[in-house]
């Protein structure tokens, strides 16, 4: 399963991108994450669908400091194309 999301609300500098990053690898879930110029992050979850499930779902709370407003999930086709999931910084 391959999910695309776009997460909105106070979603910068309060350790979401390694939180989720802790988060995906332990649910053995390959991708990327990555903050965008308009304060959201962004980021594609490869894996089986229960654990692509469960990091959208901790997506939806994210770390302590996070303020979540909003998960916007695109539902691709799955493409394998990650062998770990990491934090992109472009």
């Amino acid at each position: 399963m391959r999910a695309h999301i776009y997460v909105s609300g106070l979603v910068q500098g309060v350790f979401f991108r390694a939180s989720m990053q802790e988060v995906a690898r332990s649910l053995g879930v390959n991708g990327w994450v990555r903050n965008l110029p308009d304060g959201r992050v962004e980021a594609v979850l490869e894996g089986e669908e229960g654990a692509v499930l469960k990091v959208i779902e901790w997506a939806r709370r994210g770390p302590p400091l996070a303020r979540v407003e909003r998960v916007d999930v695109e539902w691709e086709e799955y493409r394998g194309e990650f062998r770990d999931f990491y934090i992109k910084y472009r």
